[in-house]
This record gives C-alpha cells, structure tokens and sequence, in this order.
C-alpha cells in the first residue's frame, strides 16, 4: 500500500464522519465573516471614518477582511488538531485499530494533515466568497488567498498535532488557547496595523505565524502583496510546517508505543 493510499484511509474515515454534518459546518463557515464583517467591520468601521491612511487607502472592512480569512485558518486548525486527535489517542482510541492494520504512524499524520488542509480549503473558499459578496477583493489574485490559508493553517496544525501527542489529557489546550492562540488572533496584524503598536515591540509580531499568514493573504486579496517579503513569509511557513510534521511523526510514534 502507498503512502498515498494509506493515507487516503485515513482521510477517508474522517470524511465518512464528517459527511452528515458537512451542511451545519458550511453554513456555519458562511455565518461567521458575515457576522465578523457586518459588527467590526462596518459597524465599528463607521466610528474610524473617512481617514483610511491608516489601512493604505483601504476602508476598515476591506483591511480587516483577509487577516480574518488567514485567523480563520489558525482557528480551524487548533479545532482540528486538539480535541480530536486527542480522542483519537485516548478516549475513542481510533490509532490503535488503525495500526493494527496496514496503516502506519507517518500514513495517520499525513492523513490528518491532509483532512486539517481540506477543512481549511473548504472555510477558506466559503470565507473568500462572503469577502467578494462585501466587495473586498481587489484583484484576481485574490484566489491565490485559498493556499496561502491553507499552509498557514497546517503550520499551525503540524505543530498542534506533535503538541497535543505529548498530552496525557486536556489541560494542557487551555493553555495553548488563552496563552497561544488568542495573543495571536489579537497581536498579529488581524484587526490593526502593527505600526499602531509601539516602536519598541513593533518587530515581535514578525516572530509569529499567524503575522505571516496574514499579510500573505491580505496582501493576495487587496493586490498589495510584496513580491519582496512574500518569499520570507512562505519559508517561515513552510519551515514551520516542516518541523511541525516530523515531530508530529516522532511524537506520535513515541506516543503509541508507550
């Protein structure tokens, strides 16, 4: 059996389970940057005003957009990779039937990557459909936003599953939500332009992910993407991605031979 195939498997079985809830997921996809563009963006869009130098001549709505799109994909895979693959570990110990079958350690974390890089595919195109019905994207490239969310969120997923491989129970994704994740919603470029922040800390956002993801994909959907930076933000992630991967491989293996 291929690496391919096997993980295919494991692909498969997530899909069987998700297939009677696909509908409740899209709509919910929908829902949310309807919901997300309409209270910030507009709403709290209309108290900054006319004056959009702060936003490089873009309205609020239009600035915010695209880093909710990139945030989604860190959301979506922290939803992914905790809880889940925990279940899979512990509770439901759906691993253990698995490799009890041709299937390997390496075919599960390909197999989960590759469910985590769909689900965000699929929000991803959800997302950039509402930000085209608000009249967001600028530009034809803004279709490249799809992938550039997608690897940001298997940077995030990578790592989250070698993460959530180490854990004996959930106490530990408290932790990675409140001390982790929301700093990162928060300080990452998402909802202000990180020259707002002050001089002293304004380069510590480039040490981060979700920083990367953002301005890829703003940049894809407002056609201001700098040819400059952008390889710099496509090596972090995909850097973080790859050490993510193979210690999710290592982490796990170690995990389901103890």
């Amino acid at each position: 059996m291929t690496v391919l195939v096997a993980s295919g498997r494991v692909w498969q079985r997530n899909w069987l389970v998700y297939r009677r809830l696909w509908h409740r997921s899209l709509a919910f996809g929908f829902l949310q940057p309807v919901l997300f563009l309409t209270a910030m963006g507009l709403g709290l869009g209309s108290f900054i005003g006319a004056d959009t130098d702060a936003f490089g001549g873009f309205e609020y709505v239009d600035w915010l957009g695209p880093g909710l799109l990139a945030a989604m994909a860190m959301q979506t895979a922290t939803f992914e990779s905790t809880y889940p693959i925990m279940n899979k570990i512990m509770w439901g110990r759906n691993y253990e039937a698995m490799l009890s079958t041709p299937l390997g350690i390496r075919h599960i974390v390909i197999g989960e990557l590759g469910w985590s890089a769909f689900r965000i595919g699929t929000l991803a195109v959800v997302f950039l459909v509402v930000l085209t019905l608000f009249g967001v994207t600028q530009t034809p490239l803004a279709l490249l936003a799809v992938p550039f969310t997608i690897l940001t969120g298997l940077a995030f997923s990578a790592c989250l599953v070698a993460f959530t491989a180490t854990q004996k129970n959930d106490v530990g994704f408290s932790a990675i939500f409140r001390f982790v994740i929301n700093p990162l919603f928060l300080f990452s470029g998402t909802f202000f332009p990180l020259s707002q922040l002050p001089d002293q800390v304004e380069w510590v956002p480039w040490l981060t992910p979700l920083f990367h993801g953002v301005e890829l994909v703003r940049g894809s959907i407002l056609g201001t993407l700098d040819l400059a930076a952008a390889p710099i933000h496509l090596a972090y992630l995909f850097v973080m991605f790859g050490i993510g991967a193979w210690l999710a491989d290592r982490n796990l293996a170690k995990r389901m031979a103890g």
